[in-house]
């Protein structure tokens, strides 16, 4: 293994977990593991343009997200019923919730409640502000609470 080749296998380790839990959690599973992979191979293919890049895990993640697009009319396995999957600790409706918020919430939401990525990681990962990644969870948030009636004062 050459050293541009090492130093790329160096970053897509880094770089793969983040970027898979967000479009996984944007696009369902099977949709988002293929953008995943589609956005490492873009990478590998533009390495020299990618590595010089500020911000290249949130670059990659609009090449996923721009990739994911392109199949939508493959067929998509929706949000998994985590309850019917042997979890009987996760609140039933809690996948028909989440598949109910919009895109940008259901990613902000995941990532910070369920992976415990700080705001500022998911503010560079997917390309947004601060104040935005904090909207995006409060909504999200506030929506889970209604479809699930469940009040955030314990």
């Amino acid at each position: 293994m050459d050293a541009v080749e090492a130093e790329f296998v160096k970053f897509a380790r880094t770089i793969e977990p983040g970027l898979r839990v967000a479009l996984v959690a944007t696009h369902g599973v099977d949709r988002g593991l293929e953008a995943t992979n589609d956005a490492l191979v873009y990478a590998w293919s533009h390495w020299e343009r990618v590595r010089s890049l500020d911000n290249p895990g949130g670059y990659l993640f609009r090449v996923g997200q721009r990739k994911a697009r392109r199949h939508r009319l493959t067929p998509r396995v929706p949000w998994t019923d985590v309850a019917k999957n042997g979890n009987p600790w996760v609140e039933p409706r809690l996948s028909q919730a989440l598949a109910a918020l919009s895109p940008r919430q259901r990613q902000v939401v995941v990532l910070i409640e369920s992976y415990e990525y700080t705001q500022r990681e998911v503010s560079k990962l997917l390309g947004i502000g601060l104040s935005s990644v904090q909207t995006h969870l409060e909504r999200g948030l506030e929506r889970l609470r209604a479809a699930l009636r469940v009040s955030d004062h314990g």
